[in-house]
């Protein structure tokens, strides 16, 4: 368990927490069996080695392995007893592979802990089936078979107890869950994973009445993502009918059943951003939710349980007057997502246009008492890059524009053809104009993607860089955004290419 302090405001009681500050210490589960000394020698031993023995490959060298091992036994079986030297290697091979299922076995008790371990039946007949495959193997291997051969009994009792050896086809089926268990992990990267009392899911107690996890599967994702059986028996077994989903995904659903029907969907597009008016509705239905039972929790999700779970997750922290900034929100989900023991990789919410809506929400519920703000009608007249050089062509020539509201394309211009606009290189400052003509007239939240035709490297949305805005946080008819608050560009892996001045400025004007 960890604890965390909020800072209740006006609206603390809207979720159960305390007025004083005093009493706003919370704890929450992180989802891990913790260790009174984590610091000792076998702790550390353990930490190093966890990641090898519970590794993709390591896994998968050991189906292969149990599959290699079968077919030594039919092959050995078939043996006439002339080619026992033959036989002789495959049953020193076949006991090398045993002593291997044994040491990983061995490997797997130490890493999770032997209580841990034999928690789960099918961790206790795998080690039953590894055990007693060696015994006989041990048996069969340091048996003389020739001196046998004037007993037939004996010869034919020794080949029927090889053949029981088989029995290893059980391990591919427990080797399938295990592996299908080291690929969710390594999906979810180094997500917070909830590993405890039976469950190992991507799912994150973000604070004690809120969740964050990935998309519950069924089918051929359930193997590399949260089984949505798996992910109903632990909200049914943690939060009885005392839980709420909200399912963020745009492009797919599940059958509501699982949770009792308790599903709300918000509609968001991978990669991108939840109207102003979803993100109402959103909270003032967590809020309906919330209040209606001290009890009560809400589980999130969108693909991955990352950008559009963190942004909505950070929305209702404002919301709930449990952080004042959206800054802080967005950097206390990302602290309580990202299991810092793994990796340090951060798993908050990163794509900066998610990241602007959630400050868009800051404003709303200060400023405008949680109302949609004043409708602000504009019309785009030019875009400025900056810092162009070694961006494509490095004049602006190659771009492509495209604007888009609620979905729909009302603008695109090809900047090497002119065609709907024109292209001005200022070579001096490092910059370029596109001059749009008869720049679209936008209102609410506004979608811009650039596309090159000079091999710009792609990235969300099979873009070289977008972003989203909405027209009424627009300030004195101007929109500037540097290279950390574009989508694509904002990663580091793109500065080669996008260097520290670059960025987009949107001028606009009335209609």
């Amino acid at each position: 368990m960890s604890s965390v302090h909020f800072h209740p405001g006006s609206d603390s009681g809207v979720n159960g927490n305390v007025a004083k500050m005093e009493d706003a210490k919370v704890e929450i589960d992180n989802g891990s069996h913790e260790s009174a000394v984590p610091d000792t020698t076998d702790h550390n031993i353990r930490k190093k080695i966890a990641p090898f023995v519970m590794s993709f490959g390591f896994r998968i060298f050991g189906v292969i392995l149990i599959i290699l091992d079968i077919v030594l036994v039919i092959v050995d079986f078939s043996l006439p007893s002339k080619s026992r030297e033959v036989g002789d290697i495959l049953e020193a091979v076949s006991l090398t592979i045993s002593f291997f299922f044994l040491i990983d076995v061995l490997l797997r008790v130490y890493v999770e802990g032997f209580k841990v371990y034999f928690t789960s039946k099918l961790n206790i007949i795998d080690a039953g089936v590894v055990v007693v495959t060696l015994v006989i193997t041990m048996i069969y291997t340091f048996t003389d078979l020739s001196g046998a051969s004037l007993i037939p009994r004996v010869v034919t009792f020794l080949r029927f107890l090889r053949i029981i050896i088989l029995v290893r086809l059980l391990r591919l089926a427990i080797q399938k869950k295990e592996l299908a268990k080291v690929t969710r992990r390594m999906v979810s990267e180094n997500k917070r994973r909830y590993q405890k009392d039976g469950f190992d899911l991507d799912l994150t107690y973000v604070t004690d009445r809120v969740i964050a996890m990935s998309f519950p599967s069924s089918g051929k994702q359930s193997f590399y993502r949260n089984p949505i059986g798996e992910v109903a028996k632990f909200l049914d077994a943690k939060h009885g009918g005392h839980y709420k989903v909200y399912n963020l995904c745009s492009e797919k659903g599940y059958d509501p059943k699982f949770f009792h029907y308790r599903v709300e969907r918000v509609f968001i597009d991978d990669h991108n951003v939840p109207s102003l008016e979803d993100m109402l509705k959103y909270t003032a239905s967590v809020r309906e939710w919330m209040s209606a039972d001290p009890r009560n929790i809400i589980a999130i999700h969108c693909k991955g349980g990352k950008g559009r779970t963190g942004t909505m997750i950070c929305t209702w922290l404002i919301d709930c007057d449990q952080f004042e900034s959206a800054q802080d929100s967005l950097e206390y989900f990302g602290e309580r997502r990202t299991d810092k023991s793994r990796s340090s990789k951060f798993q908050g919410v990163e794509t900066p246009s998610q990241s602007r809506y959630v400050s868009y929400y800051q404003i709303m519920k200060t400023t405008f008492n949680r109302q949609m703000p004043p409708p602000q009608s504009l019309r785009i007249k030019s875009i400025r890059i900056h810092s162009v050089a070694g961006v494509g062509k490095g004049d602006g020539s190659d771009l492509k524009v495209r604007i888009i509201v609620k979905k729909e394309l009302v603008f695109k211009c090809v900047c090497a053809k002119q065609e709907n606009c024109m292209v001005f290189p200022d070579m001096g400052n490092n910059a370029a104009v596109i001059s749009l003509q008869s720049g679209p007239v936008v209102q609410g939240d506004v979608k811009v993607m650039f596309e090159s035709s000079a091999g710009l490297p792609k990235g969300y949305e099979d873009v070289p860089f977008y972003f989203w805005f909405n027209t009424s946080f627009i300030k004195d008819n101007k929109l500037f955004l540097h290279r950390e608050e574009l989508d694509n560009p904002h990663k580091p892996k793109n500065w080669n290419v996008y260097k520290e001045d670059f960025g987009v400025t949107m001028f606009f004007s009335e209609p």
